[in-house]
């Protein structure tokens, strides 16, 4: 897990009791994601569906019912508690190295004039991040990923990067480049325009998804925009130290900057279920409008289960992990909002990509599927 991280310059470095105990909190959330998880799933089968229909005379109808039932319970209660808990101990073992470091790495995080590396960083001081992000604290992170506590802040950023290794239980890889070379293999192997010279990635984050796509595909020029400016500068400074070359901006999807037909590629790696059902009209009609004619939109999205107490139990990041708007998602159309937003029928498919891999590899199942909304332009 935390051990085959890659410790790049711009993370906070660690003290010994500083690592173990990351390790500790990455070790009992795979406990629990694997041990007492699936559990749940047992005691809605052999417990709380046959407990409901005896009274109702029928099986649930919705995932409320199933909610209802499976929240009085003390095994869910238990596993949901320890959940939550261990997202803010996750948190709290990541921000006290990166407190101790913040002024060294603000300062290493500068742009440098007169060095060789070409990647730029243009931020928008009067951009107003949207509601989605500022209403909350997205996943329990502090500040959530937009806020500044110091000039020049790079906290966010630092705290996100060594966060979703931790969440993820290693499984995003020693750079946490796993989402980016996920939605590689699936452009190179069912998409075959292998040549993109314009690559648009949003809502990049610290950009580990975007800079697979710049090594992918180093003719291209990469940019990847982002509403919260700590992110972006940490992922320049990111991006610089491992030599990648990448171009960060401050921009809301909604409504960007650039021209009409700008790019060969537009992407998003689960970022769609960070904003919201007005949003996502307006995300997708602008890469309708920045896609050159031929250019491929790809979404890259968690599906949010098949049955009941699939769907319930997905959703427990709504409910509890400040994902407000991953419930909401999950019931919503793509391929027909992508319709609406103006790409054409013909040029839309939305699928259930599903990649085969090891348990310990895994992201969030054995067998995870992921969903992908692919558009053509015109």
């Amino acid at each position: 897990m935390i051990k085959s991280f890659h410790q790049h310059s711009m993370l906070p470095p660690l003290s010994h009791d500083e690592r173990e105990r990351q390790v500790f909190v990455g070790a009992l959330r795979a406990h629990l994601s694997s041990k007492v998880m699936p559990g749940n799933y047992i005691l809605y089968r052999e417990y709380i569906e046959p407990t409901f229909k005896a009274q109702h005379q029928r099986t649930p109808n919705t995932t409320t019912e199933v909610r209802r039932a499976m929240e009085s319970n003390s095994y869910y209660q238990f596993w949901s508690a320890a959940q939550r808990r261990s997202q803010e101990m996750m948190w709290e073992s990541i921000i006290d190295p990166t407190e101790r470091s913040l002024p060294k790495l603000v300062k290493l995080a500068k742009p440098k004039p007169r060095t060789h590396y070409q990647g730029t960083l243009i931020l928008d001081p009067t951009l107003v991040v949207p509601r989605y992000h500022t209403a909350v604290d997205i996943h329990l992170q502090p500040g959530g990923y937009h806020t500044d506590f110091v000039p020049d802040d790079i906290a966010a950023g630092a705290i996100y990067d060594r966060g979703i290794n931790i969440y993820s239980a290693g499984s995003t890889g020693i750079l946490n480049e796993y989402l980016g070379e996920l939605l590689i293999s699936y452009y190179q192997n069912h998409v075959h325009e292998l040549n993109p010279l314009n690559i648009l990635d949003m809502g990049c984050a610290i950009g580990n998804s975007t800079l697979p796509w710049a090594r992918a595909y180093p003719k291209a020029k990469v940019l990847g925009i982002d509403v919260a400016a700590p992110q972006l500068r940490y992922a320049y400074a990111r991006a610089r130290d491992l030599n990648i070359e990448a171009h960060f901006s401050q921009q809301n999807a909604e409504r960007t900057n650039f021209l009409d037909h700008s790019f060969d590629l537009v992407v998003s790696h689960i970022m769609l279920h960070e904003t919201s059902r007005s949003a996502l009209d307006k995300i997708l009609k602008e890469c309708c409008r920045l896609l050159k004619p031929g250019g491929v939109m790809l979404h890259l999205e968690i599906p949010r289960g098949n049955t009941l107490v699939e769907k319930f139990l997905y959703n427990w990041e709504t409910y509890n992990n400040n994902e407000t708007f991953a419930g909401y998602l999950s019931e919503i159309n793509l391929f027909e909002a992508a319709i609406k937003s103006g790409f054409m029928r013909e040029n839309v498919d939305c699928i259930d990509f599903k990649v085969e891999r090891s348990k310990e590899q895994n992201l969030y199942s054995e067998n995870p599927h992921w969903k992908i909304l692919i558009a053509r332009g015109s």
